[in-house]
């Protein structure tokens, strides 16, 4: 037998190629997607509705991917922190965040991260990989596979590990299958987020290669503590940056969002919330703001919860929908900024 290579590593248009090569008709691939993304099927013998050849020659050269999970972290406030391996012993780390009546998924698009930002854990280690198609969408197909029957999976973030624009191709083609509703996972585009350090020179293929939501982590008001916290920065400019956002095909009745680390000295002024105001007055726009989740190895502090609040009230009364956002699963190092590589 051939080696066998991971099926859910090919989009619908693959899979229907190559079947066609064996004179086996396009709409099997719809057929094999509806078992594999609605049914949670693990082998294709138990595809009955495709003949025992076709089940047979899919055996021979493909399996459907599963991620090894290594260990699962519980936090006292609901949160669950996967810890999967993958084929080759690396780890990542994907976060499934309980909302009031349905749950939010954290998923990641590399092993470890090369952005450097000075307030993430997961920079440390540097980027060690791309995850593939595959490795993305089983995260989701995973999780999915793991909650209870009554539980409600309907929001998916990609804010985990990495920099999605960074792993371009295979993230876009992994969103794409989640987002879709005839062969895919089926989840709204109003409910998927990409979220990325500003890689200002993608942006635009972004907007027209997938429908999603966009969040930007921006997280200062001017380039020198831009630069500082995040070296991205000195490649793509706080006004690249935002030019690439004013040009942004935004959807009717979407905003971007943009993401604001408050960090106790560093961007958390009344000056720097009225410069925030400035920059994004022209753009359609709305700010979650994150205060800094403390870990050890770094010396930032977060601010005090006045002087969070003090923030939050100058954005609202300049008319944008600022949203404290409260990290959830701190107690196991699953909030915003302190996912890593770990060993199992």
């Amino acid at each position: 037998m051939s080696q066998r290579s991971d099926i859910l590593n090919l989009t619908m248009d693959e899979l229907s190629t190559w079947l066609n090569q064996y004179d086996i008709k396009s709409y099997r691939a719809k057929q094999v997607a509806k078992w594999i993304y609605s049914c949670q099927a693990d082998r294709f013998d138990v595809m009955t509705d495709l003949g025992k050849n076709i089940r047979s020659l899919l055996t021979k050269h493909f399996f459907i991917g599963r991620l090894k999970t290594a260990k699962i972290a519980h936090s006292s406030d609901g949160t669950k922190k996967y810890l999967f391996k993958l084929a080759d012993q690396n780890v990542i780390e994907t976060v499934l965040i309980p909302e009031r009546d349905h749950y939010t998924l954290c998923i990641s698009s590399q092993v470890g991260c090369a952005q450097g930002c000075q307030f993430c854990l997961t920079a440390k280690g540097g980027c060690i990989r791309n995850l593939s198609r595959s490795e993305i969408i089983a995260q989701v197909r995973d999780v999915e596979n793991d909650l209870p029957d009554d539980s409600r999976l309907t929001n998916i973030v990609i804010m985990g590990m990495g920099e999605p624009l960074a792993n371009y191709k295979n993230v876009v083609s992994a969103v794409n299958t989640i987002i879709d509703g005839d062969d895919g996972l089926n989840y709204s585009s109003r409910r998927v987020t990409l979220s990325t350090a500003g890689v200002a020179s993608r942006l635009g293929d972004l907007g027209q290669d997938t429908p999603v939501n966009l969040a930007i982590s921006l997280n200062a008001t001017d380039n020198e503590t831009r630069d500082m916290l995040m070296p991205i920065n000195r490649r793509h400019p706080i006004e690249q940056l935002l030019q690439a956002c004013r040009e942004y095909p935004l959807k009717p009745r979407r905003r971007i969002t943009f993401e604001y680390v408050l960090i106790k000295g560093i961007n958390d002024s009344v000056e720097n919330a009225k410069r925030l105001v400035n920059l994004l007055r022209p753009i359609r726009a709305k700010i979650n703001l994150i205060p800094f989740n403390e870990h050890e190895g770094c010396d930032f502090k977060r601010p005090e919860e006045s002087v969070i609040l003090t923030f939050q009230d100058l954005l609202v009364k300049n008319n944008f929908t600022a949203i404290i956002r409260r990290s959830k699963g701190e107690d196991i190092s699953a909030a915003c900024g302190q996912l890593r590589v770990n060993s199992a």
